[in-house]
């Protein structure tokens, strides 16, 4: 079962990353790898769709916004290289879900048990705003790993928008609820098999100002975990 999923998910991920389908996405993503920054002149970027990882048995599900421009697009692979997946890593890490706290570069050894990691968008978008269009050009990626990961009960939603991607996503399962959930901290939503779980991003504008701490981030993989009991 484990080698089937694996062989789908990888299956999507070559497809992800040649997808060209939002022009101002691609257009954005490729000026930013041609010129990259400064700190980062000496290396070569990605440049193009970041794909998914994580554990084909996951039971839990991460989902972020997109990569950001000198992270993910950077690496190549999705919280991996800037500072909100700096404390993301550190809170599953402490969670018993990552074998290391830090994730610099794909290859560096990390390795995630019982979570996987997506982003409702692909491609890093300018000022980390993607349109809603691009969210919905790129949810059936989220929507196929969806119906891959058998196992998964629980969706992680770090921010609003990846809470609106992960309803819609589910929706498209066939599975909805009424009134629509709002998205909060710590607030739950039960929809079909799945449970989301609402935490702030751990963007820099969350976490300098205070809006998120680390024993907040910490308190929802606890909370996630505690959500997976019975779920075999």
């Amino acid at each position: 079962m484990a080698s089937v999923v694996s062989n789908g998910l990888n299956a999507l991920s070559k497809q992800v990353v040649r997808c060209r389908l939002c022009p101002r996405l691609v257009a954005w993503r490729e000026e930013v790898a041609r010129t990259k920054r400064a700190s980062f002149e000496a290396q070569t970027y990605w440049g193009r769709p970041v794909p998914s990882f994580g554990d084909p048995e996951a039971r839990i599900v991460v989902l972020g916004l997109a990569p950001a421009a000198h992270g993910g697009n950077r690496t190549g692979r999705v919280f991996t290289g800037d500072r909100s997946g700096d404390w993301l890593f550190r809170a599953m890490h402490r969670a018993g879900l990552a074998n290391q706290p830090v994730s610099t570069h794909r290859g560096d050894g990390l390795r995630l048990d019982d979570v996987y990691v997506a982003a409702a968008v692909r491609c890093a978008p300018p000022a980390n705003r993607p349109t809603p269009l691009e969210r919905d050009t790129c949810l059936p990626y989220f929507v196929r790993e969806l119906e891959l990961l058998r196992r998964a009960s629980v969706i992680v939603c770090l921010g609003a928008f990846a809470w609106d991607a992960a309803l819609r996503a589910v929706g498209h399962l066939g599975h909805t609820t009424s009134p629509k959930p709002r998205f909060g901290h710590g607030t739950t939503a039960a929809v079909g098999p799945y449970v989301l779980l609402g935490s702030y991003h751990p963007s820099q504008q969350n976490t300098f100002t205070g809006k998120l701490t680390q024993p907040m981030l910490d308190d929802v993989f606890t909370k996630a975990l505690s959500l997976t009991d019975g779920v075999s």
